[in-house]
């Protein structure tokens, strides 16, 4: 199984859960391709049977604005019936933002591959297992 990991961090804690999310897929063989956001390579992303995305809570609880918002909003009318998973670290709130973007992203008629992971802030303790236990759940 192939799937493709796109995530934005702004202060490296999203990269550290993708990391890790990509280390539990590995482990449960998945074939990987894990890209930042602005350094991403279409074609290979493409390829992926499951498209994992990550994104930090930001501002009032939204997506990162000026590149993964535009990504998310290109991608969106391409997602019906395409398998995804969503994941991101959070500083304040409550997850709201995940909670909107996972409705966002089912209502544009994608299908959820694990339920949405949040970790507060860095992950650490139980977190890193929970990351990479994600990683694995997605290529069932």
């Amino acid at each position: 199984m192939k799937i493709s990991i796109i995530y934005w961090s702004g202060t490296g804690n999203t990269e550290t859960m993708a990391k890790l999310i990509a280390e539990g897929a590995q482990g449960a063989g998945a074939e990987v391709y894990i890209s930042e956001i602005g350094k991403l390579d279409h074609p290979k992303s493409n390829e992926s049977e499951i498209l994992v995305l990550g994104c930090p809570a930001m501002g009032a609880e939204v997506l990162e604005e000026d590149e993964f918002e535009p990504f998310i909003a290109h991608i969106e009318p391409k997602l019906t019936g395409r398998k995804i998973a969503l994941f991101g670290s959070y500083g304040w709130g409550d997850g709201e933002w995940m909670r909107d973007w996972t409705a966002r992203m089912q209502k544009a008629g994608a299908v959820l591959a694990a339920e949405s992971l949040i970790v507060n802030e860095e992950p650490n303790g139980d977190d890193v297992q929970r990351c990479k236990d994600f990683g694995a759940a997605i290529c069932k």
